[in-house]
């Protein structure tokens, strides 16, 4: 079913204007993803930034990821920035530094990673081009279908511990049921809860695809719109715990709220 109907572009009109992973998929441009962004992180002990988050457009001046991304014992805006427009890891493109992020009011009170979303300021606004647009997303309580194709993009790791990769990737699996999800990680010890404002997706009891370390804060797309930001999981590509990612449509209204 198309999901379009349901969608929320952000900021059309004026009116609205006043850390992880991809595992088991292929190598992609960003042609075909115009709207996500590498998080960059500077590293205070070599003096590099290096590429360990992603993130989505929501307007020239704003990108959506996790909370996750932008917390810490040593975080600070000023090291953190984003880089657009490029298929590759750390080069090529653009970079923005970051203002500032507005990590969600109830990220961590529920659960562990419960309300893992975050919109972040950039210092300098993004100029449209072909490679680099705004994203589409969910509306306020839409529930994607279970078993509803949905689609990893990013530049993590391309296995469980392995290496991030060079070049954008993509893969697509399907959304699990939530109780179903919550159920099988309850089998595991740990405090890390599924709750209602998070999606499943996976190879349910076959594995093989999913994101993994370094695609946190990226997106999950249905019909090319960001219904899910990469948020936890046990392991990556696992068969019995799927990935999971924040539930976008439980904070559309907060985002088209705050993100001004």
């Amino acid at each position: 079913m198309s999901l379009l109907p349901l969608a929320v572009l952000l900021f059309v009109a004026s009116a609205l204007a006043t850390s992880n992973r991809i595992v088991g998929g292929e190598e992609t441009t960003i042609e075909k993803y115009p709207y996500i962004v590498q998080v960059e992180t500077y590293n205070t002990f070599n003096g590099n930034w290096n590429q360990g988050c992603g993130a989505n457009i929501l307007l020239k001046n704003w990108v959506l990821s996790a909370a996750h991304c932008f917390e810490g014992w040593n975080y600070t805006p000023e090291f953190r920035r984003i880089r657009a427009g490029t298929t590759y890891r750390n080069e090529g493109g653009v970079v923005h530094y970051v203002d500032i992020e507005i990590n969600h009011p109830e990220y961590r009170k529920a659960a562990r990673f419960d309300a893992d979303i975050s919109i972040v300021k950039l210092s300098t606004p993004l100029v449209w081009n072909p490679v680099i647009q705004r994203a589409t997303i969910v509306s306020q309580g839409y529930e994607l279908p279970d078993n509803a194709p949905v689609v990893h993009a990013g530049w993590g790791d391309t296995s469980f511990d392995g290496v991030a990769s060079r070049v954008l990737r993509h893969v697509e699996m399907y959304k699990i049921n939530n109780i179903l999800c919550r159920d099988r990680y309850k089998q595991l010890p740990g405090t890390n809860v599924v709750t209602p404002n998070m999606i499943c997706a996976g190879l349910l009891d076959i594995g093989g695809r999913d994101a993994c370390q370094g695609d946190s804060g990226g997106p999950l797309y249905a019909g090319g719109i960001v219904v899910g930001i990469v948020s936890w999981g046990h392991g990556c590509a696992n068969e019995t715990y799927p990935g999971i990612s924040t539930k976008v449509s439980s904070y559309t209204n907060w985002i088209t709220k705050n993100a001004v």
